[in-house]
């Protein structure tokens, strides 16, 4: 679902989160501009600050440090596509100590919203990489 998956730097632009400028295109398998531009919408996730990579050609940084999530990526998504960045937002904001904690809320929060077999699937797609990198 995202462009990073398979598209390399400075193929796809990096925005600060998901909005409906940024819709998800089924015929490309990620979200882009209107343009059709690949917009990656989790900047702490592919490791790049924002930056119109790939439709204005703003070089790539080097060795820049991995954003923080944003107030606004740890807000519980309103779309089931956007579930695992914000799964991943989450843990990658708490402290080590409270990782559990903040699993338990995730799950209890997107189990509010979402089909609790797909936050189920969303939590074990992300914990199998986010628990191993830490």
């Amino acid at each position: 679902m995202c462009p990073a998956q398979q598209l390399g730097p400075g193929q796809f632009d990096v925005v600060d989160r998901p909005g409906p400028e940024f819709a998800y295109r089924p015929d490309l398998g990620w979200r882009a501009t209107a343009d059709g531009v690949a917009v990656c919408v989790h900047p702490f996730r592919v490791g790049l600050p924002t930056g119109r990579y790939a439709s204005a050609g703003e070089p790539i940084p080097d060795q820049a440090p991995r954003p923080a999530p944003t107030p606004a990526a740890l807000e519980l998504p309103a779309d089931l596509v956007d579930l695992e960045g914000w799964l991943v937002a989450v843990l990658r904001d708490a402290p080590p100590e409270q990782i559990f904690t903040a699993v338990a809320r995730a799950e209890r929060l997107a189990g509010e919203r979402f089909d609790p077999k797909r936050v189920v699937a969303a939590m074990r797609r992300v914990l199998s990489v986010e628990l191993a990198n830490r």
